[in-house]
């Protein structure tokens, strides 16, 4: 009996010290100096230092993992925004408002439980030539950047090129109210089941040389969350479809977006989008892209349009450390006041010049 133990904790001791775990710290900070005009009605310019995002929004994270044999691993992801002008926090003052998650993985897929990016990101990334930039056609729609959901459960797998994916919260945001970032609409209410509900869903297919991909994404509204989804009957609904093509030193993306609002007045809008990034050396790469938005309230008329043009030139000083300079311009029409710049201003009807140089270091 005796031998028969030692063997057994001879065995389990082994095991434990095959197991192979890591922590790993990473992040991006992202700063410059920006200017946009026409940022009141009296057409007032802005010079400073951006508030939302250079090229990418600035992060700080720790990520790791624990084989725990049998092609299963247990992973965590703990990722922190903040603003590099002012060392504030974003997404709602949260300290780990972009993710702060714990799941397992396997050959089937990976399970996720916590904050976490939904599908929407997933189906955007790989089209969006530009992504989450200054300038960028997430200055339509706030909540593109931001498609994260709190309290949620994910899964994921990807299968000879098809990806599957979905989450289902059960409370989608329980900070605020602090803008998009933050909507105050936390949910797991007694008696009220649907309150700050939220499923998103994927399917997507990538291969070296081109990618599709489609989501759906459906949140509810709650009591005291943020206007327009203050009641749980209110709904706000994107899908996304959109592809990429990649040929030699070139990647070209398009896509269309379309939200619709059902509160206590209806609206929709429509994003389509084409843009490329064309790599002239391994350090050195151009982006372009043209974003077309379209608002229609509840009389299903075009109330306001807008069209943004935007150019990047992008250079790596290193493998972590690049230099870059955007410029966008914004075409309003009459009842629009889309701004060029993320978290920017722009007077109703006027367009919009927005340029910024910036620094980012990768670590």
């Amino acid at each position: 009996m005796k031998m028969k133990w030692g063997a057994l904790l001879l065995g389990a001791a082994s095991g434990l010290a095959s197991a192979q775990s890591s922590v790993t710290l990473y992040g991006i900070i992202d700063s410059g100096i920006s200017y946009y005009d026409h940022a009141t009605a009296s057409g007032g310019s802005v010079v400073g230092m951006p508030t939302l995002t250079g090229e990418t929004p600035s992060r700080w994270g720790l990520k790791g993992t624990e084989d725990l044999g049998g092609g299963y691993k247990a992973f965590f992801v703990l990722e922190n925004g903040f603003q590099p002008g002012t060392g504030a926090l974003n997404y709602g003052g949260r300290l780990f408002g972009r993710q702060a998650n714990v799941g397992v993985s396997s050959d089937y897929g990976s399970l996720t439980l916590g904050r976490q990016m939904n599908m929407t990101m997933y189906a955007i990334s790989n089209a969006d030539v530009i992504g989450p930039s200054i300038h960028s056609l997430n200055n339509f729609d706030s909540y593109l950047p931001n498609a994260r959901s709190d309290n949620a459960v994910g899964y994921m797998g990807k299968f000879h090129g098809v990806t599957l994916g979905a989450t289902y919260s059960f409370g989608r945001d329980a900070a605020g109210p602090a803008g998009p970032a933050a909507t105050n609409c936390g949910g797991q209410v007694p008696g009220n089941f649907i309150a700050c509900r939220q499923y998103t869903a994927l399917l997507a297919y990538d291969s070296a040389s081109f990618g599709v991909a489609a989501s759906y994404d459906v949140m509810r509204g709650g009591a005291g969350a943020s206007a327009p989804l203050n009641n749980s009957a209110y709904t706000d609904t994107h899908n996304v479809v959109d592809g990429y093509v990649v040929l030699g030193p070139t990647k070209i993306g398009v896509g269309w977006i379309r939200n619709n609002v059902a509160a206590a007045t209806h609206l929709q809008t429509d994003i389509f989008f084409a843009g490329a990034t064309y790599f002239v050396t391994p350090n050195l790469s151009f982006d372009a892209q043209g974003v077309r938005y379209l608002q229609r309230g509840s009389a299903g008329k075009n109330d306001a349009s807008s069209t943004l043009l935007v150019a990047r030139a992008n250079y790596l000083l290193s493998k972590r450390v690049t230099v870059y300079t955007s410029v966008g311009y914004m075409f309003n029409s009459a009842l629009a006041a889309n701004p060029v710049a993320a978290g920017g201003t722009v007077g109703a009807g006027l367009d919009q010049l927005g340029v910024m140089v910036g620094l980012q270091h990768r670590f």
